[in-house]
């Protein structure tokens, strides 16, 4: 058996190096042929003969091997100078890429028999030429490839996962909110100092003002206000400093701390583990309480659906009707730990997961958490350490950078074509393009990726104009042509629930009134519809949650209306009743 083994091996041994020989021959023929510069040419003779009537013609050309040029160039070429009857132009073609393919490989038969005979005759080292073949041909192959070592982010992933599905989610929450409490305690102390700040400043401007025209004019005036503005400016940075410096600590701690009782809990003679961290109470009080409970009523207003959408196959999906502050669904709450923990842990679960969370958020065109929204956007994501991804600002900052390379781009593209009358529309929006390239367009959008969030683990920062609060937008809007990108986003990346502004506003104001309420709820209601029939080619038909939300300010008779509206035009599933009389 084993003579037998050695034969079979020293068979395919034998046929590998022959195999090897003749793709080296090869491989070294074509080599040389690359090489060659015009003195190792050889000339070959095209012959081509035609008859023209009674005329009996023949066409001679010369032509160097290897040949480099292209055969629709050179047959062309040939067309013209020697002035050949069109009748005979495919013939000429075919009977032109034949003679040169024919030739071609004639060369190559020739120097690859030369290859062949300098390696029989021992000119060439047949192991070195079978080492060389055996490891490109192992470092090409993707069987043969040494697999990648995850990184340290996915195997904290992975890790994380393992620990939040077990008995120890308890545990990490428990950390969790520790942590949370104590950015909360120190906010709670940045906010304070620049409370005395701001009123220290406020009266020092009022002595100021009291002086102005007697002892003082304007250019003092000025002075002081710049002097407290800098004296905010300095305080903000500080505590700003600080408090990044923290929360970069609290989450290398609690990231080697996960490791750590993971590696622990692999070892069952280890009885530490079960310690539980306890939750500093901090400043919670009854009034604490009383807060949390007045939030939660206030956010008792919602109904909900089921619906069944799909021309062929049915697919179920669930609607809501909610009236909350869009940052609801992104604020801890402070005190009634609890309830944190309740939330928190239905975030936890499904952070790796394929049922994810999506929130939209109207922001203006420009990518930064300065001003309206984002500022407040910005303030509660910082109050809780994310110990998965990068900080919101530093993730702001990568999209930035993307903006800007894809403007870039599109102008680049735009100054290699040539010019071409555009629309008024179109002119405008390069017009916005050129004046600032970092921001971006309204119905463009970018995402930040959140762990730190109460019920959110996506946010879709949909850019919007001031042209949303007025009743005349169409479905081909560009809020709401973002708003079908966004649900194809969730579709592909396994987002099953997203809450979306029903009215495309977070705030109500003077001009909207009810008949202004009616007119956009209907076409959110509608649009969403035909993208959610659209859902099917998009995943296959999965099951998701749309959560429509109206602002905290809009009056309960008009969630009501606006809740009648919503099976009106979605069809909501309804039980049937039967009954038979005997």
């Amino acid at each position: 058996m084993f003579f037998s083994f050695m034969s079979v091996s020293s068979f395919f041994l034998t046929a590998f190096l022959f195999e090897a020989k003749h793709i080296y021959a090869l491989g070294n023929a074509v080599k040389m042929r690359k090489n060659k510069g015009k003195t190792n040419t050889i000339e070959k003779e095209f012959v081509f003969e035609f008859k023209a009537g009674e005329n009996h013609c023949v066409l001679k050309v010369p032509l160097q091997f290897p040949f480099n040029e292209h055969v629709s160039d050179l047959h062309g070429r040939i067309m013209l100078l020697h002035k050949i009857p069109c009748f005979v132009e495919n013939d000429l073609k075919n009977r032109l890429v034949s003679f040169i393919e024919r030739e071609t490989l004639v060369d190559y038969d020739r120097e690859a028999e030369a290859a062949l005979q300098r390696l029989t005759n021992g000119e060439v080292d047949i192991n070195k030429v079978t080492n060389s073949w055996a490891k490109a041909y192992s470092e090409t192959t993707l069987e043969h490839a040494c697999p990648e070592e995850p990184s340290w982010d996915e195997d904290f992933a992975s890790v994380y996962h393992e620990l939040i599905h077990s008995p120890a989610s308890e545990t990490l929450l428990n950390l969790e909110h520790s942590y949370f409490v104590s950015v909360s305690e120190l906010i709670s102390e940045r906010d304070m100092e620049l409370k005395k700040l701001q009123e220290r400043q406020a009266v020092e401007m009022d002595k100021v003002m009291q002086e102005l025209g007697k002892t003082l004019c304007d250019q003092d005036v000025n002075t002081v206000a710049a002097q407290h503005f800098d004296a905010q400016q300095v305080l903000e940075n500080k505590w700003a400093s600080e408090l990044k410096q923290v929360t970069g600590i609290q989450k290398q701690e609690y990231q080697e701390w996960v490791m750590k009782l993971h590696r622990d809990l692999q070892n069952p003679n280890n009885s530490t583990i079960n310690e539980e961290i306890k939750v500093q109470p901090g400043q919670l009080g009854e009034a604490g309480e009383a807060g949390a409970r007045l939030f939660e009523e206030q956010r008792q207003l919602e109904e909900s659906f089921t619906i069944h959408l799909g021309a062929q196959l049915k697919t179920m999906h669930n609607l809501r009707l909610m009236r909350s502050d869009v940052l609801d669904f992104c604020k801890h709450r402070r005190h009634s730990s609890s309830g944190v923990k309740l939330r928190r842990l239905q975030t936890a679960l499904s952070l790796y997961s394929t049922s994810l969370c999506g929130l939209v958020l109207l922001v203006d065109n420009r990518v930064n958490s300065y001003s309206g929204i984002k500022r407040d956007f910005a303030t509660v994501s910082r109050e809780c350490t994310d110990f998965h991804f990068p900080r919101v600002d530093e993730q702001l900052d990568i999209i930035q950078q993307v903006v800007l390379y894809a403007r870039a781009q599109h102008s680049s593209k735009q100054r290699e074509q040539p010019e071409m009358p555009r629309n008024g529309g179109s002119e405008d929006k390069n017009k916005i393009i050129d004046r600032n390239s970092s921001n971006i367009l309204p119905g463009e959008f970018y995402i930040t990726r959140h762990s730190n969030l109460s019920e959110v683990h996506i946010v879709f920062h949909l850019c919007v104009d001031d042209n949303v609060r007025s009743g005349n937008i169409t479905a081909r809007d560009p809020a709401i042509m973002g708003l079908r990108n966004i649900l194809k986003v969730c579709c592909t990346h396994d987002i099953t629930t997203i809450t979306i502004p029903l009215l495309l506003v977070h705030d109500m104001s003077e001009e909207m009134t009810i008949p202004w309420c009616l007119k956009r709820a209907e076409l959110v209601f509608k649009c969403v519809k035909g993208f959610m029939m659209e859902m099917a080619s998009w995943d296959g038909g999965i099951s998701r949650t749309v959560q429509f939300l109206v602002p905290q300010s809009i009056s309960e008779e008009m969630f009501y209306q606006l809740s009648n509206m919503l099976p009106q035009i979605f069809r909501v599933s309804s039980t049937l009743t039967l009954t038979s009389k005997r």
